[in-house]
């Protein structure tokens, strides 16, 4: 059996807002553009997950929401601003064997890197752009059992490439 872990970045947020936190940032018009467009990318390919677990933060539940995969949704402190170690222990506790994390950078970037056996061929995966996604298999039949460097990567896009931007 095998777990499959979607990793995306948030998309792009606005900055130009009067939001009182980082934490309440919105996403900006790319954005919204940019979350539907990573969706029907996930449901031409067959990655559409069993659930997604995100941070809290506003341009996450943004991301999440335009992205109307139709699964079940948490929202989680937990990985607002993440390191990797963090993001790991939130996906060994998962219990659906597609899971979809929605986080930020630097923290995804890193824990993207850390996760796999060998970096997908794609030139945007180093600095894991807004959008950005990976789709990574696990030869495991449970999150509990997660190594480090054990994800064999499937795919990978940014949402300049599906918007053709």
């Amino acid at each position: 059996m095998t777990c499959t872990l979607i990793l995306t970045r948030h998309a792009k947020s606005a900055w130009d807002t009067n939001v009182p936190s980082d934490h309440a940032r919105p996403l900006n018009k790319r954005g919204r553009r940019s979350a539907p467009a990573i969706a029907a990318w996930l449901r031409d390919n067959g990655y559409v997950p069993d659930q997604v677990i995100s941070s809290s933060a506003q341009r996450t539940r943004e991301t999440c929401e335009l992205m109307d995969l139709g699964v079940p949704a948490r929202f989680t402190e937990r990985l607002y601003q993440a390191n990797s170690e963090i993001m790991f222990r939130v996906l060994s506790e998962a219990d659906q064997p597609r899971i979809m994390l929605i986080g930020h950078n630097p923290g995804i970037a890193a824990f993207a890197h850390s996760i796999v056996s060998s970096p997908p061929d794609h030139s945007r995966f180093d600095d894991y752009p807004t959008g950005a996604t990976l789709v990574a298999e696990f030869a495991i039949s449970s999150w509990r059992d997660l190594a480090w460097s054990s994800g064999k990567p499937i795919d990978f896009s940014v949402p300049r490439e599906l918007l053709g931007e």
